[in-house]
């Protein structure tokens, strides 16, 4: 008889169902998860709220996954019963041309963690791959597991700060105060930015920013965040600009408030089809540098781990709402609102 476990399972757009589902075996050469704790990311509710699957469902989401090996298949010696881990989501294969030159995240051989059911249930199964490429990282003992779930959002903000070397004396120009804003923020603040702006059009989400050593917030909705920008850099821009959130519009805006030869960094993706119209010249004469940015490098994944359960950030402020996984639907308002910052889901608690 197949065992059962709760998962949050989607049938489409809106449609997330807590019910009971098989529980995964383990495979060949893998190991299976208790899932402790799982972050609701912000990709998670986009996800789940338009037709990310394209009519294949049910499917289960979930991929800030932090959780104690109960299962590991015969003669695998690298997971050991009982061990609380933090898996990164994707599983690099270390060995094409990207990964060789450091840029895992661009892997050609990778496995995503969309290719199969995810976090947001009570078991979760990795396979013999996942062993092989590791990306696993043990919890030392005495860290709390909804800690870990912030490893993942910190471990892209942390690789971008890293990528464009925010450094002492920069001022960085942040669109966007969701969590993802807040981590850079904070990132932005501890490599020395002189001065770190924040923009949103939720002042809910700009209060809560307020806590984090923010310089400057600006709602957007209600001021021109570019000239307040230039204002507050005596008209010369900011260093760094970071649009970090799914708006087209505050790609235009971020070329707008960087200074001459400053970097601006497309973070966040847009909706498929969204086209961003952007006057060219502006980039060429005053000497721009445009990056997208999206995911990290094995080496910025384990330092974004280790930073995120260090008593060094601020991973309890950010957390500001623990919820059992059946609560799922009202975790994406809480967060969809700006209510919530961050989420954690207990898939085994009730």
């Amino acid at each position: 008889m197949v065992e059962k476990m709760k998962a949050a399972v989607m049938y489409g757009p809106n449609d997330i169902r807590y019910e009971d589902v098989d529980r995964p075996v383990c495979p060949e050469g893998g190991f299976v998860l208790k899932v402790k704790a799982v972050g609701l990311c912000g990709s998670d509710i986009r996800n789940l709220t338009t037709d990310s699957k394209n009519g294949n469902y049910p499917y289960i989401y979930g991929h800030e996954v932090v959780g104690e090996v109960c299962e590991v298949y015969p003669g695998i010696d690298k997971y050991k019963i009982g061990q609380t881990i933090y898996v990164y989501p994707d599983a690099h294969c270390l060995k094409c041309e990207n990964c060789r030159s450091g840029h895992n995240e661009q892997c050609t051989e990778i496995e995503r963690y969309t290719d199969r059911p995810g976090g947001f249930a009570q078991y979760i199964a990795y396979t013999k791959k996942r062993v092989d490429r590791g990306a696993t990282y043990v919890l030392p003992d005495g860290v709390d597991p909804i800690l870990a779930t912030l490893a993942e959002p910190m471990s892209s903000t942390y690789a971008c700060v890293d990528n464009i070397n925010v450094t002492l004396g920069d001022t960085v120009a942040i669109i966007g105060a969701g969590p993802i804003g807040i981590f850079l923020s904070i990132l932005s603040k501890m490599r020395g930015a002189k001065k770190v702006i924040l923009i949103d059009i939720n002042q809910s989400r700009l209060d809560k920013a307020s806590e984090f050593n923010v310089d400057y917030i600006i709602n957007s909705s209600e001021k021109d965040p570019v000239k307040e920008v230039l204002r507050l850099t005596n008209n010369i821009g900011a260093h760094k600009v970071i649009s970090a959130n799914p708006s087209t519009a505050a790609q235009k805006q971020a070329i707008l408030m960087a200074k001459k030869s400053g970097i601006v960094v497309f973070f966040g993706g847009v909706p498929k089809g969204e086209l961003t119209e952007i006057d060219t010249n502006i980039i060429h004469y005053n000497g721009l540098w445009i990056y997208g940015h999206y995911g990290a490098n094995s080496i910025q994944v384990q330092k974004a781990f280790e930073l995120a359960i260090s008593k060094d950030f601020p991973a309890k402020k950010i957390i500001t709402h623990v919820l059992p996984l059946k609560d799922i639907n009202k975790a994406l308002e809480l967060t969809k609102t700006g209510e919530a910052l961050k989420v954690a889901l207990l898939p085994n608690e009730k």
